[in-house]
């Protein structure tokens, strides 16, 4: 027999904690290697834990709620094997019994002061690299879930030095002032419904209101003309369900021109990092998902522009049905160089769409509509019946000016328009 840690594993390339929503086993039950044994929540997707051994689960160490860095102990699993090399040694017994509920602090911060609450890596990280210390960290109120200082607590702090304040001055406006939501109350007059944010909606209302914070938007707008590419679709999707069992939709259609668009322009495919740009190598696609519960999520096509119109549409239709399923992993929500919202399926004919930090751009795809429209011939001028929409393209102001944000769009749209009727799939 053998005991062996299991830990919280890294789930994706920017992700440091997880946070565990639910143990789907218990003390005494046994599990076999590679089975689900807890689902973990991250700031990017709810996902399921495989076991990393086969065994008796022997032990709980993290309990439900509780915030846990990648790397730290979440249970002990008794093998009958002997414990790879690879495996985590469990601590004696007596270390375990004297853990804290929650994790400790992962220093950098060393001073030996009393810690009454959790910091994760990532506020260490900053409070380090700011000089800021463990003990003028503890005499500040937290914002999060039991007084927790977060990642928001942090960047208040640092804008209230910039501007020449300090930390007891942030302490006496945070105690006088209260969070939001401690400023709410509500009158039950028997007809109002009020409804608590789940977990999703919170994280997507921070993450909108930190990329409006962080990025000034511009969106410019175009009209293009898709009626060859609509007839086109309308031709072979049926053949397409036939071939593929699945179905051929505006959105790789989309895509493609985006992707053809990001290479004439590859200063759309940037993020920035303080004063500096960064261009990115790969063209990762995020398409916008819209979840049953109403709220959306972004996964990510990788390196999108290795694939074709059909390998699109399959990636397409294989990330949207997992999305729906909840079964998204974390590293299909990370990496993406630039978004693409389909707009269009609500009935929407436009929108300003919010950038996903630290992207630069965002393209927001209308409606197809029938309308008259101007058709130039070599004849002259007529009118005619067209399918027409719009595209809408938010982008970073502070790197992307109007011009290349303004061409971009019509790059698009032109290739959008030259979509050719005779276009062959396979």
């Amino acid at each position: 027999m053998a005991l062996v840690n299991m830990v919280m594993p890294k789930m994706g390339e920017s992700i440091m904690e997880g946070t565990i929503l639910n143990w789907l086993k218990n003390p005494g039950d046994s599990i076999e290697q590679d089975e689900s044994v807890l689902e973990v929540a991250t700031d990017k997707v709810d996902t399921e834990v495989p076991s990393t051994h086969a065994g008796v689960l022997k032990e709980i160490l993290a309990e439900v709620g509780q915030v846990v860095p990648v790397g730290s102990p979440i249970a002990v699993i008794e093998t009958e094997a002997e414990a790879s090399k690879t495996a985590t040694p469990v601590a004696a017994p007596s270390t375990l019994q004297n853990q804290p509920e929650k994790p400790e602090i992962q220093a950098p911060i060393v001073e030996k002061v009393v810690v009454n609450r959790f910091y994760s890596p990532l506020v260490t990280s900053m409070a380090k690299k700011e000089g800021i210390s463990l003990a003028e960290l503890e005499k500040l109120p937290g914002t999060g879930k039991d007084n927790r200082f977060t990642k928001k607590d942090m960047m208040t702090l640092l804008e209230n030095r910039q501007s020449g304040g300090s930390t007891s001055s942030l302490a006496a406006v945070s105690t006088e002032v209260p969070a939001p939501q401690a400023q709410v109350s509500y009158m039950n007059n028997g007809q109002d419904e009020i409804i608590e944010m789940d977990r999703m909606r919170k994280m997507i209302a921070q993450r909108m209101v930190d990329s409006k914070r962080i990025a000034p938007h511009v969106t410019s707008f175009v009209e293009a003309d898709v009626t060859n590419l609509t007839f086109w679709r309308n031709r072979i999707k049926n053949e397409f369900k036939a071939k593929e069992g699945d179905a051929m939709t505006l959105t790789p259609i989309f895509l493609e021109a985006v992707i053809k668009a990001l290479k004439d322009y590859p200063m759309m495919n940037v993020s920035v990092d303080g004063d500096k740009i960064i261009v990115k190598k790969d063209i990762n696609i995020g398409m916008a998902v819209a979840l049953p519960s109403g709220n959306l999520i972004v996964p990510v096509i990788k390196q999108a522009d290795k694939y074709n119109l059909v390998g699109l549409a399959r990636k397409v239709n294989e990330l949207a049905k997992k999305a729906r399923e909840n079964k998204l992993s974390p590293d299909d929500l990370s990496g993406g160089t630039y978004t693409v919202s389909n707009v269009g399926s609500f009935g929407n004919v436009m929108g300003t769409p919010i950038l996903v930090q630290p992207q630069v751009g965002i393209l927001a795809v209308g409606a197809v509509r029938k309308k008259p429209a101007v058709i130039e011939t070599p004849l002259g001028d007529t009118l005619g019946i067209r399918h027409m929409m719009f595209l809408s393209h938010s982008y970073d102001h502070r790197v992307v000016d109007g011009s290349l944000g303004g061409m971009f769009v019509r790059r698009v749209a032109d290739y959008l328009e030259q979509f050719e009727l005779d276009r062959k799939l396979w």
